[in-house]
C-alpha cells in the first residue's frame, strides 16, 4: 500500500473505453461480468502505479453495486479493494469517501440492517489506517448517533444504558486531537459530542448510585466519566474558541464546563464559565435575553463560592461593572458581599429570598443553604475585622445561629485559613487575635513612636511658621505707623 511508486503506463484510453462498456453490461443485468472485467483492468492500472485510472475504476466498481442495490457485493468489494497488493493510498480514501457519501440514502432507502453492515465494513477497511483516519472518525460518530438514538427509543432500562454506554465509548476511542488531516473546527466538535455523551453516561451512573451531585472524589458511579470530562475539556483551545465563526462551539463548550462544575458543586468555576459566555459578542448584545441570564447566573454563583482572593477579586470588579447597576436586586445582593458589614440572615430572607427561591439555581435546597453559609462566612470575617475579643453568645446573636453551628462554623473558618480565631469554652469568649511575640510589640511600639515623633515635628514646624509670619505682620504693622 504505497504512493510512493513512480507511474510506469498511463491507461487513461484504456479505462476510457472500457467504463463505458462495463456500465452497458451492469444495466443489462451482468453485473458480475462488468466487475471482473473493471478488476482486471484495476490490477494492471495498480501495478503500473496510475493512480488517476486506478481511483476511477474504483469508484465504477463501488458504484456499480450500489446501483445494483446489493450490498454483500458492494461490502465485498469495498473490502476486496482496500487489500488488494500495492494498492495506492488515495485510491482506497477515494472509493471510502465515496461510499460514506452514501450512507444517508442506504439508511433511509434500504433500511438500518443494510446501514450497520456497511457502516461495519467502513469501520473494518479504515482501522489502523493513519490516512483514513478522519474518514474513521466520521462513520464512528454516525454510529455513536445510532447508537443514542436507541438508547433514547429503548424503554428497557439495562439496553438503555448498555447502548448510550456503547455509544459514548465508540467516540472516547478516538484520540481526535492527534490527527493531522482533519481540521480544527471539526476536531472541536469531536471532543465536545465525546464530553456530552460522557456527561450522559456519568449521569445515568449516578442515579443507579444514588449519589447525584454531592461532589465526592471516589471513583464510585460516574466519577471516572466525570474525570475524562475535565481530561476531554483541557484538549479544547479556549482561545480557537473565542474566533466569531466559532462562537456556537464556544458556547457548547462552556454549558458543558458548567455542567461538570456544578457536579463537584465548583461555584467559582461556574461564575467564571458564564462570564465567558457573557462576554460572547451575541450574548452581550442580548441585553435583555442571554445577556441578562448570564450575568444573573455570574452573581448567584459568584455569591454561592467560597471566599478567597480569586473569589474575592471577580466579585468586587464584577460589582464596578456598569451592565450590574442595571440589575438592581443583583446589584444590591452583590453589594452586601462586597460591603464590611454585617448581613443579617433572617433580613436577606426577607428582601432576596422570594425572588431568589424562584431561579433555578435557588430552586435547589442545596444552593440554598451554601448561600446561608456564605453569609455566615461573611459575617465571621467582617466580626474578625472589628473585633479583638467577643463573647461566644454575643457572637451567636449576630451569626443568628444555635452555639453547636457557631462553633462547627468559626471552626471551618480557621481549619481553611480564613481567620485566626481561638475560643475560650470555660470563659466563653473568642479570641481573634493571636498572641504577639515581644519582639512583634516592640516594632509596633517603634513604629508608633515614630509616627508620634512625626506629627510633633511637623506641628512644631508648623507653628513655627506660623509665629514667623505673625511677627512679619506686627513688623510691618509698626513700620507703617
Amino acid at each position: 500500500m504505497s504512493d510512493n511508486k513512480k507511474q510506469e503506463k498511463d491507461f487513461t484510453s484504456e479505462v476510457d473505453a472500457l467504463l463505458p462498456e462495463a456500465d452497458k453490461l451492469a444495466k443489462s443485468g451482468k453485473l458480475q461480468d462488468a466487475l471482473d472485467k473493471l478488476f482486471v483492468l484495476e490490477k494492471q492500472t495498480r501495478n503500473a502505479a496510475d493512480l488517476s485510472s486506478t481511483t476511477r475504476l474504483a469508484k465504477a466498481i463501488v458504484q456499480h453495486t450500489y446501483d445494483a442495490r446489493d450490498f454483500a457485493l458492494l461490502n465485498s468489494s469495498v473490502q476486496i479493494l482496500s487489500k488488494k497488493h500495492g494498492q495506492l493510498k488515495a485510491v482506497i480514501q477515494a472509493f471510502v469517501e465515496q461510499v460514506i457519501e452514501w450512507l444517508p440514502e442506504i439508511k433511509s432507502r434500504d433500511g438500518l440492517e443494510k446501514w450497520l453492515e456497511l457502516v461495519e465494513t467502513l469501520r473494518s477497511v479504515t482501522e489502523g489506517k493513519i490516512f483514513l483516519e478522519t474518514p474513521r472518525a466520521r462513520v464512528t460518530l454516525l454510529l455513536s448517533h445510532h447508537h443514542e438514538g436507541v438508547a433514547k427509543e429503548d424503554s428497557e432500562l439495562q439496553k438503555v444504558k448498555e447502548s448510550l454506554q456503547t455509544a459514548s465509548d465508540l467516540l472516547s476511542d478516538l484520540q481526535v486531537e492527534t490527527y493531522s488531516s482533519m481540521e480544527r473546527r471539526e476536531k472541536t466538535e469531536f471532543i465536545l459530542e465525546q464530553m456530552r455523551l460522557l456527561i450522559a453516561v456519568a449521569r445515568r451512573k449516578d442515579a443507579e448510585e444514588g449519589k447525584g451531585k454531592d461532589g465526592k472524589d471516589t471513583l464510585g458511579g460516574g466519577e471516572a466519566e466525570w474525570v475524562k470530562v475535565r481530561v476531554g475539556g483541557r484538549k479544547v483551545n479556549e482561545q480557537f474558541l473565542t474566533e466569531k465563526e466559532n462562537e456556537d462551539l464556544k458556547l457548547k463548550y462552556y454549558d458543558l464546563m458548567i455542567q461538570h462544575a456544578l457536579h463537584h458543586s465548583a461555584y467559582l468555576d461556574v461564575a467564571k464559565y458564564y462570564y465567558k459566555i457573557w462576554e460572547t459578542p451575541s450574548i452581550k448584545e442580548d441585553v435583555n435575553g442571554k445577556g441578562k441570564s448570564a450575568l444573573e447566573h455570574i452573581v448567584y454563583y459568584i455569591v454561592l463560592a467560597p471566599h478567597n482572593n480569586e473569589q474575592s477579586d471577580m466579585l468586587h470588579h464584577l460589582y464596578i461593572d456598569p451592565p450590574l447597576a442595571k440589575l438592581e436586586l443583583h446589584y444590591n445582593l452583590v453589594k452586601c458581599f462586597v460591603t464590611k458589614e454585617l448581613m443579617r440572615w433572617p433580613g436577606i430572607q426577607s428582601i432576596y429570598g422570594g425572588f431568589l427561591r424562584k431561579t433555578q439555581v435557588f430552586k435547589a435546597e442545596k444552593q440554598w443553604e451554601d448561600l446561608h453559609t456564605r453569609v455566615i462566612e461573611h459575617n465571621i470575617r467582617v466580626i474578625a475585622e472589628y473585633y479583638s475579643r467577643i463573647k461566644l453568645e454575643r457572637l451567636r446573636s449576630l451569626l443568628d445561629l444555635s452555639l453547636k453551628q457557631t462553633e462547627e462554623m468559626l471552626s471551618r473558618l480557621v481549619v481553611s485559613g480564613t481567620v485566626w480565631a481561638r475560643i475560650d469554652r470555660p470563659v466563653g469568649i473568642v479570641n481573634f487575635r493571636s498572641k504577639r511575640s515581644a519582639e512583634e510589640v516592640m516594632n509596633d511600639w517603634s513604629s508608633d513612636m515614630q509616627k508620634l515623633l512625626g506629627l510633633v515635628e511637623k506641628t512644631w514646624m508648623g507653628m513655627n511658621a506660623a509665629q514667623a509670619a505673625q511677627a512679619r505682620v506686627k513688623a510691618a504693622a509698626g513700620s507703617s505707623s
